[in-house]
């Protein structure tokens, strides 16, 4: 019995220095070098002009765009830069033809007059809070469906590859 208590009480100090170190570790870390957030998803084109009956919820895509754009920038802009993209408009690639009946209420029909639009604002700033470089774009892509993408099976290959062209456009370096 008494064996089985001076373990329980290892585990528990086991367990306080593991919580302890973790929150230090927690407080030593920097802020992530790319931060990605948007403005009220109802006002966006794609919330409002959209005719799908089972739509995917905006946070659903808009947090798979954030995190694309965190991983990529993170990539492309110099070691010590923050950058902060605020989405603020996006009309995805596609659009639900209810014309077509019943059963087509909530396919997306990808067809080149239905091309991705993206607007969002950016600041990039140095380690120590300098600003280097700060906007506003406009990304379009008409052509959309004339250029190979990565990945045939992701629903956000074109407004990808669109964030993927402006990020090396901006911010890669020569």
């Amino acid at each position: 019995m008494k064996y089985l208590q001076g373990y329980k009480r290892l585990l528990w100090s086991m367990a306080v220095v593991l919580a302890f170190g973790c929150a230090i570790v927690a407080a030593d870390e920097a802020p992530p070098p790319v931060k990605v957030d948007w403005t009220d998803p109802s006002a966006f084109a794609e919330v409002r002009q959209n005719a799908c009956h089972n739509r995917v919820k905006p946070e659903e895509w808009l947090t798979a765009l954030a995190r694309h754009v965190q991983r990529r920038a993170g990539k492309v802009i110099a070691a010590g830069q923050h950058l902060d993209v605020t989405l603020t408009d996006i009309r995805r690639a596609g659009a639900c033809e209810p014309w077509r009946g019943p059963r087509w209420d909530d396919v997306r029909v990808v067809k080149d007059i239905y091309s991705p639009r993206i607007d969002l604002r950016y600041t990039l700033t140095t380690a120590d809070g300098k600003l280097v470089r700060s906007g506003e774009a406009t990304l379009r892509d008409l052509g959309f469906l004339n250029r190979a993408t990565a990945s045939d099976d992701d629903p956000l290959r074109f407004e990808k590859r669109m964030l993927d062209d402006w990020l090396r456009r901006e911010f890669a370096p020569g």
